[in-house]
């Protein structure tokens, strides 16, 4: 073990009493590197996060140029700022009119939390629907409306007021009613393991929630940014959020999160009472920056447009007996094998390998394919040979 890692597992509080233990000295395009110069593809994007790859020129040419002009400068909404209000107007050029206004945050939970407490607001309504098998994030209120028990049962009490329903399941449509405030969904179930809408669900769950007056939130904190094929997953599935949630990939590499919504909507958080929601670093202009400058990037080159037949590409060369299914779309996969034990040894085998992979929090059977938009042909096919002569191991 080298001193840095004694120092990591000494001094930085753990979230597993088995973490990776990859020590990474820098990162270039899809590639991690550790401090002997090998190589490691990265199938995870630290989770959904670095679309672009790592430390793509632009994207660090506009954080550079942003901290010679300031960073922080005061507590957010106050100072007008030019990266975030560019930034606020890219993201309404590219989404339905109605979504219009931003709220900028540090990171996908606070995005949720705000979310849930502008939906109250506007409302006047204090019920909150969720999904089981949904993430939302970690905080307080997010874990709240997190759709598994055991991850919750150690934190409680929780927030009231919080009922869950089933994923693509019609019949429990019927449980929004007149006193919901918001039903809060993922477009693509990403922790479950990759759970696609089925059946126009996303579809009937819009207009359930305009039948009662409801608010839907849409988190697209993994989905977003051109991960699924389209620049919002929620685009393909005909389900206008009233308040759309973003984080990861939104911030090219740096912490930020947003929530957007109408301007009727949005202007709840300022009255009765005013300073409704307060963030102090949310929007950071070197963030904001750098989530300009990352979007620009996917929008004038055109990175979408090869997602899917990206996608497709991973698919037709994983094919090995020990995978048992493929779920997702575009460049969000799961790829599904026998039992718990294969999955931890087919990651920790593609890790001695130099692939980088990723499990999820509700399946403990799939593991995740989710690599930076900007994976090539040649880099595609270079994986998927690995992860083949790893499933074959796997056997042994």
């Amino acid at each position: 073990m080298s001193s840095l890692q004694h120092l990591f597992l000494q001094y930085i509080g753990q979230t597993s009493d088995s973490p990776m233990l990859l020590e990474i000295e820098k990162a270039e395009g899809i590639y991690m590197f550790d401090p002997d110069g090998r190589a490691y593809i990265d199938l995870v994007s630290g989770v959904c996060v670095n679309n672009l790859g790592h430390n793509h020129p632009k994207v660090i040419q506009a954080v550079k140029d942003q901290l010679d002009k300031y960073m922080h400068l005061h507590v957010y909404g106050e100072l007008i700022q030019e990266p975030q209000v560019k930034l606020a107007k890219l993201l309404a050029d590219n989404l339905p009119s109605l979504l219009s206004v931003t709220y900028f945050v540090n990171s996908g939970s606070e995005a949720i939390e705000g979310a849930m407490k502008l939906s109250k607001r506007y409302t006047r309504r204090s019920e909150i629907i969720a999904f089981k098998n949904a993430y939302h994030g970690s905080t307080h209120g997010a874990l709240s409306i997190l759709g598994d028990e055991h991850f919750k049962n150690a934190f409680r009490p929780l927030l009231p007021d919080i009922r869950f329903v089933e994923f693509n399941n019609p019949d429990h449509l019927n449980i929004i009613s007149e006193k919901t405030a918001c039903v809060v969904a993922e477009p693509i179930q990403a922790e479950a393991g990759i759970i696609l809408p089925r059946n126009d669900f996303l579809h009937l769950l819009r207009e359930r929630c305009t039948e009662t007056g409801t608010l839907l939130v849409l988190d697209e904190v993994q989905t977003g940014f051109g991960r699924t094929g389209s620049l919002f997953a929620f685009e393909d599935y005909k389900a206008l959020p009233d308040i759309l949630v973003l984080a990861k990939g939104l911030g090219g590499g740096l912490p930020l999160g947003a929530l957007v919504a109408s301007p009727e909507i949005m202007s709840s958080f300022k009255t009765n009472p005013g300073f409704g929601h307060i963030t102090t670093f949310g929007g950071h202009p070197v963030s904001c920056a750098s989530a300009f400058a990352s979007l620009k990037i996917i929008l004038d080159e055109e990175i979408i447009k090869d997602i899917e037949s990206k996608g497709e590409l991973f698919r037709e060369h994983l094919n090995h007996g020990e995978i048992k299914e493929i779920r997702g779309k575009g460049l969000l996969l799961a790829v599904e094998l026998g039992s718990p034990e294969q999955l931890e040894k087919v990651m920790s085998l593609a890790m001695e390998k130099g692939v980088v992979l990723d499990g999820f929090l509700f399946n403990n059977r799939s593991f995740r394919i989710a690599p930076p938009l900007i994976i090539r042909e040649p880099e595609i096919i270079k994986a998927s040979e690995i992860l083949l002569e790893v499933l074959e191991d796997s056997t042994k």
